[in-house]
C-alpha cells in the first residue's frame, strides 16, 4: 500500500514550472519599443531655457524628458535645481536637464 501524500506536496505538482530560466524576461525586454530622442528646435529650446531660468524650489511642474529610450512625463513639486550639475530634482526623482523636452509650471507664467 502507498503512503499518502501531504497536502502540500500534492499541491507543488500544479505550480507553473518555468523551463527557461528567464525567457519571461526577455521576451517582455523584447516588447519595449525603443525610441529615437525627438529633436527640439531653436524657438523651442529659447522657450525652455526661458521656462528654467524662471523655476524656483517649491514650483508645481510638470516635466517631459527623455530616459533609456522612452519618453517620460513627471509631475511634482520641485525640490532642488542645480545648474552646475545640470539637474532638477522633482520630488525624489532627479532629472539630467540636457534630456527635458518640455516643462510646465503651475504658474500662468509658463
Amino acid at each position: 500500500m502507498r503512503a499518502r501524500m501531504s497536502q502540500a506536496d500534492r499541491a507543488k505538482q500544479f505550480l507553473p514550472f518555468a523551463a527557461l530560466k528567464g525567457y519571461e524576461e526577455a521576451l517582455r525586454a523584447k516588447e519595449e519599443v525603443v525610441v529615437p530622442r525627438p529633436l527640439i528646435s531653436d524657438d523651442e529650446a529659447e522657450m525652455l531655457d526661458r521656462r528654467l531660468s524662471a523655476l524656483k524650489v517649491n514650483d508645481m511642474v510638470s516635466i517631459v524628458f527623455y530616459d533609456k529610450g522612452k519618453c517620460l512625463s513627471l509631475s511634482g513639486v520641485l525640490t532642488r535645481i542645480d545648474f552646475e550639475a545640470r539637474l532638477l530634482r522633482v520630488v525624489r526623482t532627479n532629472v539630467d536637464i540636457s534630456s527635458i523636452l518640455d516643462i510646465r509650471g503651475s504658474d500662468s507664467a509658463f
